[in-house]
């Protein structure tokens, strides 16, 4: 039977779908004909306009695709990757190593999280969840939101996989996990290529530690939505990662904003492709020679979209700040030394608003 909600009764949605662990995933399969006010976009958020703060991008232009089968051989793989860096932010890159079995294992697990029964997931909530490792939400912060986003995810922090079996779901842990470990080894290539540009040439233990010495693995999960006009997937805003590994399924509907001329560019999935961002983090160790860049989801109305993002990250415990390789060769610091911990706080507090997280760690 179809629960019974009052769509004009912001409390009355709210409740069923942060509360009641529903999420807008609930809401859709009520077949509304319209999103519920709390979701309708100021204007400006809206896929209407074509210029700076639109969202509609440029559909004949996108973000570089790096083929890395010759990696070994070719010292070009490593130039294209540090050149989308600096230019783009973001790139695609195929012939990775991950196999696509794992790729697809994880959407698959992702659908079958998102198919559990509320209740099942919202024993993963925040307010219930055996572990702060391992929660279940909507939206990004609805606590600190003016307009809610049109997504449910899982989110889960490792810790070691003895943690990860005991708390994590079950639907999901083993593919969640292995799409993990999996890509530790391209993540790792594409740091050394990165460091290298920068003059740093020493990947010890201690730089490692530094720069993905934590990982947090979200599977997202964005239903059909009545009215993609007036929603959004994903509000603008930059990720605080060093790097940011993402797996999305062929429905499409990520966009990034092109630092040129400030228009958005589609990234079209590409089969068996892994999109690569540039965080925060990277972009205030590297003093802003690496460009973290604001990105967006839309809302759709055809299909189901699903996709599954490793942000990896320093330690909580790390102190975050230009590198003194970078320093040495006479830049000024643009960016102050900020423990990781407080910028992730900064970022955790507040609703998605581009890139505006910057400003905590920027001097002057």
């Amino acid at each position: 039977m179809a629960p019974e909600i009052s769509l004009s009764n912001s409390l009355d949605v709210t409740n069923f779908v942060v509360h009641e662990g529903n999420g807008v995933k609930g809401l859709a399969e009520m077949n509304i004909k319209t999103v519920p006010d709390q979701y309708i976009q100021p204007l400006q958020e809206r896929t209407v306009s074509m210029k700076t703060n639109s969202v509609v991008a440029d559909e004949d232009e996108s973000i570089p695709v790096i083929d890395m089968a010759d990696w070994d051989r070719n010292p070009k793989v490593a130039e294209s990757i540090c050149d989308a860096a600096e230019k783009w932010g973001f790139f695609q890159i195929v012939n990775h190593s991950v196999p696509v079995q794992v790729l697809e294992d994880v959407k698959g697990a992702t659908h079958r999280f998102f198919t559990l029964e509320a209740k099942e997931k919202r024993q993963y909530s925040k307010e219930v969840s055996p572990t702060n490792n391992v929660w279940y939400g909507t939206s990004f912060n609805p606590q600190a939101e003016k307009v809610l986003e049109w997504k449910d995810y899982l989110s889960l922090f490792y810790v070691s996989d003895d943690e990860a079996t005991a708390y994590w779901p079950s639907v999901c842990k083993d593919q969640a996990l292995e799409f993990m470990k999996k890509s530790e080894f391209v993540v790792k290539r594409l740091l050394e290529a990165l460091m290298k540009r920068l003059n740093v040439k020493n990947m010890d233990e201690t730089k490692e530690l530094l720069l993905m010495g934590s990982k947090r693995i979200n599977l997202n999960y964005y239903p059909i939505c009545p009215n993609p006009e007036l929603a959004v997937g994903v509000g603008r805003h930059s990720d605080i990662s060093t790097l940011t590994v993402l797996l999305q399924d062929d429905t499409g509907g990520l966009y990034v904003r092109k630092m040129a001329d400030d228009s958005w560019i589609h990234v079209p999935s590409v089969a068996g492709s892994l999109v690569i961002n540039i965080g925060d983090a990277l972009q205030i160790m590297s003093n802003g020679r690496y460009k973290s860049i604001e990105h967006r989801v839309t809302a759709n109305g055809s299909k189901n979209r699903v996709s599954i993002p490793i942000f990896v990250n320093p330690r909580p415990s790390e102190v975050i700040g230009p590198f003194p390789e970078v320093i040495e060769r006479g830049e000024k610091p643009a960016y102050r030394q900020v423990l990781y911990s407080d910028y992730v706080k900064h970022f955790f507090k507040k609703a998605h608003d581009g890139k505006d997280t910057l400003e905590f760690a920027k001097i002057g």
